[in-house]
């Protein structure tokens, strides 16, 4: 589904922001991206979502080179970035509307995702008055009721408190089984990446380059239990991670 080819991000002539990735993600895989803080994953993912251009190498998307935005590449950013002055049904359906699909089709949809997080009651709510937890269920309703192929996600979870975050980590997964979209999902933390994916990208950042892909499949199994997290193979996946990533963390 995804393929990138010594995808290059270079500012300024001398500034390496992304250096030289090749990576595969398959069909319906849930791939995380981690390292270090300045190691390039959010400009990777940009770029996967054709807001970025590499300045040397090819993405490809299902066959296509990436060159720009497609509605085909959903992106879930840090923030929920939900329009204010919209109601929270407002907010899912504006995707549809822009590309046309009729009002009758997008209530059904704008209804099914609504259930689907779990703001049930809260359709005509505008973003102000929801927790943050509720705004990114809404901010990912956005991005889903349009039927991306692929779903781009920027460290989604990093504003939230831990306890909201896991919530939200579960509600994921969940969401992910029933759409069986391809998602790339950008972390800081070891911990997320190994719960929620398929596979773990390692970037390093002498320059950001891939260190490791950690299949996490060969170790769990879906649907995934939280207990995992207990598990002596997470605690070894954690400490192989980190110890690849030890020296570059700054403090």
């Amino acid at each position: 589904m995804i393929e990138t080819d010594s995808a290059r991000k270079v500012y300024n002539e001398d500034v390496v922001a992304v250096g030289d990735v090749s990576l595969t993600v398959e069909e319906g895989d849930f791939v995380s991206v981690l390292g270090p803080s300045g190691c390039g994953k959010s400009t990777l993912l940009f770029m996967l979502g054709g807001f970025i251009e590499p300045t040397s190498g090819t993405i490809t998307v299902n066959g296509e080179q990436v060159t720009e935005p497609d509605p085909s590449r959903g992106m879930v950013f840090q923030e929920s970035v939900l329009f204010p002055w919209m109601t929270i049904k407002e907010n899912i359906t504006w995707g549809m509307k822009v590309l046309g699909v009729d009002e009758d089709e997008r209530d059904r949809t704008a209804e099914e995702y609504i259930e689907m997080i779990g703001l049930d009651g809260f359709q005509d709510a505008y973003p102000n008055s929801l927790s943050g937890g509720m705004k990114q269920r809404a901010a990912m309703a956005r991005v889903l009721a349009v039927n991306p192929a692929v779903l781009l996600m920027d460290e989604p979870f990093g504003a939230l408190d831990a306890q909201t975050r896991e919530k939200m980590q579960h509600e994921l997964l969940d969401i992910w089984s029933q759409t069986g979209q391809t998602c790339v999902f950008v972390t800081h933390s070891i911990d997320e990446a190994l719960y929620l994916s398929d596979k773990v990208v390692v970037l390093g950042s002498r320059p950001s380059s891939v260190e490791a892909v950690i299949d996490v499949g060969e170790h769990f199994d879906r649907p995934r239990a939280p207990e995992v997290r207990e598990s002596e193979t997470f605690t070894d996946l954690r400490q192989q991670i980190w110890d690849m990533i030890e020296d570059e963390v700054t403090v």
